[in-house]
């Protein structure tokens, strides 16, 4: 198959969307399927990329570390010309993501549309304490989804969230997949010797973006009472974004600015080594549709304290690959669950380990993938009739114009949604 991806985030952004169409993208054409990708520019990309089509884009978007891709360019309609797509899969409902409808609508393709994200908990990078905004992003998602023909959720929670949300369109889980023999080769002392720490000294690491919906201050002040009252133990943490400064600020107050090492963005073999060193994964984020890195980190066998959030509790079994926290738990009873892993004997230890890595095997990238696959070809089958019968260039604009009225609808639906629950908030 042909498939063209259209994606708001993508290289050299680092982040949870990026690594999953990357990672999808290179599975799929390992599995022989074709694959172009239609992303925002970047000043870093590489100016020489096979497969990929660059828009051009607005960079860090409000101060933060997104781009925001400006959706019209004349190159597109003569590369997919040249691709001629059978599929189209969409990781965005905005932007490029409604780039991606009209490009189905005009050629008869069916639409496949992941829902990487909670929308509506980023709204901190549009305006401050926006109720309204939330409901609205939310409502657009949700309205977006029944614009296309099949929907993939990375989790059960996030499938639960769209049918609560009347989504009637079809949905199947699928978790992106990792590459379990890429981080079951990270070296435990290689950045402990580079940190100048000891084999035996404790380390609570982090991985992600350091952003302020993955609840960091919380997690800061967690490690901190778990550092206060444990020697011998430190904080590594890979990744960057706006949350850093803060995070070190609440280290540095707390006197624990050597046993505290934030190491900055981390890819590739190095970040193998990084979970290695670990002996417990700390997460605290409320905002994931899937916890990636949690399985990045089971896969080298690092068991994880987390919080009962979608995205995490379907990867965390408390007491067997970690300890599941309930959602409202404070960061004083976060800090007594890693001081829970650092205490527990060695045997205990093995066997969180080992169920960690069963866990992580479940996630194999080249399961999900091919689970992907089998859903296209049900996808392209199914929408054969339509693509047989719409032939004519007039048929296929007057297909692309009824798709941006549907557009536009859902747009108009979503404004009043959002200001109808305002309203009925304040009486």
């Amino acid at each position: 198959m042909n498939i063209v991806m259209f994606t708001n985030t993508f290289t050299p952004h680092v982040g949870g969307v990026a690594h999953s169409v990357a990672s999808l993208s290179e599975m799929l054409r390992e599995l022989g399927h074709a694959v172009l990708i239609v992303a925002p520019d970047y000043a870093e990309a590489a100016r020489s990329e096979s497969d990929i089509l660059r828009v051009p884009a607005i960079q860090n978007f409000n101060g933060s570390d997104f781009s925001v891709p400006i959706p019209f360019t004349r190159s597109l309609e003569k590369t997919l010309n040249a691709f001629e797509p059978d599929i189209v899969h969409s990781h965005h409902p905005f932007l490029l993501g409604d780039t991606a409808l009209r490009i189905a609508a005009s050629r008869a393709l069916p639409t496949i549309f992941t829902y990487h994200t909670r929308y509506e908990l980023y709204g901190h990078y549009v305006a401050q304490d926006a109720p309204v905004l939330q409901r609205l992003v939310l409502s657009l998602a949700a309205g977006y989804c029944d614009l296309c023909e099949h929907i993939i959720a990375p989790t059960g929670s996030i499938a639960d969230l769209l049918r609560h949300h009347d989504v009637t369109k079809p949905i199947t889980i699928i978790p992106t997949g990792i590459d379990l023999a890429r981080f079951a080769e990270g070296d435990r002392l290689r950045l402990r010797s580079r940190l100048g720490l000891a084999e035996t000294d404790f380390i609570v690491g982090h991985v992600g973006r350091l952003a302020p919906e993955k609840n960091l201050t919380y997690l800061t002040e967690a490690v901190c009472l778990f550092l206060s009252q444990n020697q011998r133990a430190h904080f590594v943490a890979a990744g960057d974004g706006a949350s850093a400064s803060e995070m070190r600020r609440m280290l540095d107050e707390a006197g624990l600015q050597d046993r505290c090492h934030l190491l900055g963005v981390v890819e590739g073999a190095e970040l193998a080594d990084v979970y290695a060193a670990m002996d417990v994964f700390a997460f605290s984020s409320r905002s994931e549709t899937q916890g990636l890195v949690l399985v990045e980190a089971m896969a080298t066998g690092v068991p994880v304290v987390g919080l009962n959030e979608p995205g995490v509790r379907e990867v965390v079994r408390n007491g067997k690959n970690g300890y599941l926290l309930s959602a409202d738990a404070s960061p004083g009873q976060f800090s007594k669950a890693l001081a829970r892993v650092r205490a527990i004997t060695a045997p205990g230890r093995a066997a969180l380990q080992e169920e960690a890595r069963q866990t992580a095997a479940s996630y194999a990238r080249s399961s999900t993938a091919q689970q992907t696959v089998e859903l296209y070809s049900q996808a392209v089958a199914s929408h054969a009739g339509a693509r047989a019968t719409r032939t004519r260039s007039f048929e296929a604009t007057l297909e692309g114009l009824k798709q941006e009225w549907r557009i536009l609808a859902n747009l108009a639906n979503a404004v009043k949604d959002a200001v109808a629950t305002r309203g009925d908030s304040a009486k």
